[in-house]
C-alpha cells in the first residue's frame, strides 16, 4: 500500500547503520512507544537459532529454543516497563498458515507471554487497504522516526528505510493503532488457530 506512505521512499540504510540508528532511537520513544505492522507471510531469519531449527525440520528443538529465550525476553520487557516504554504490534495473518507463520506465531506467543502486546488480524480485514499493493512492513518509534523493513526475494532482511516526517509518522501510527484495536489478542487467538496444528515441513 504505497499510498499509506504518500509515495515517500525515505532514507535507505544498510543493515549495520540501521541497527545502530534503531538502537539510538529505541529507548527515547517512551512518549508514544513502539508500534509495528507486520504483513508478509513468509520470511527467512538466518542466524536465529530457533528459525534455523524450524527450517531444517527440527520442530521440537525450534520450540525448545523459543522457550530458552523466555528469560531474556522477560528482562527486555521489564526494562521497557522501567522506562515507561510500551511495545505493540499487529500481525496480519492469512489462513491456512504458511509454515513460517506457524513458527512465528509460536515465537510471538512467547513474546506476548513475557510482556509484549501483540494482536492478530485476519488478512480479509485489511484487503480494503491493499488496492495498490500489500501493506508495508513499518514500525514507529515515538513520533519522530519510522522505519520500513526491506526484504530480498528470499524474504531475508537486507535494508531499512527511515522516515522522519512527523505528519507521515503520526498518520501511519494512527493507522497501525486502528488495526491493532480491530484485531484480537494473540493469546486469545492462538489456541483455536495454531496450537492444534501438526509440525510444519522442513524449509531447507
Amino acid at each position: 500500500m504505497s499510498s499509506l506512505l504518500n509515495g515517500v521512499e525515505g532514507e535507505r540504510m544498510s543493515l549495520a547503520p540501521y541497527y545502530a540508528d534503531f538502537e539510538t532511537h529505541y529507548w527515547r520513544s517512551a512518549d508514544l512507544g513502539f508500534w509495528k505492522l507486520e504483513r508478509q507471510q513468509t520470511f527467512q531469519e538466518p542466524g536465529y537459532d530457533s528459525w534455523e531449527a524450524f527450517a531444517r525440520g527440527d520442530w521440537a528443538e525450534s520450540l525448545r529454543l523459543l522457550e530458552a529465550g523466555r528469560e531474556k525476553l522477560t528482562r527486555y520487557h521489564q526494562k521497557g516497563q522501567r522506562h515507561g516504554f510500551v511495545s505493540r504490534r499487529i500481525r496480519v495473518v492469512e489462513e491456512p498458515l504458511s509454515p513460517y507463520m506457524q513458527w512465528e506465531l509460536h515465537a510471538l506467543r512467547v513474546r506476548s507471554e513475557t510482556g509484549g502486546r501483540i494482536h492478530v488480524i485476519d488478512a480479509d480485514k485489511v484487503v480494503q487497504y491493499e488496492s495498490d499493493g500489500p501493506l508495508p512492513e513499518i514500525y514507529t518509534l515515538g513520533e519522530h522516526v519510522m522505519y520500513e523493513a526491506v526484504y530480498d526475494e528470499r524474504g531475508v532482511l537486507e535494508a531499512a528505510r527511515k522516515f522522519v516526517d512527523r505528519d507521515l509518522i503520526l498518520r501511519c501510527q494512527s493507522f497501525i493503532q486502528e488495526l491493532y484495536q480491530a484485531g484480537e489478542p494473540l493469546l486469545d487467538w492462538f489456541d483455536g488457530h495454531v496450537a492444534h496444528l501438526p509440525p510444519p515441513p522442513a524449509q531447507t
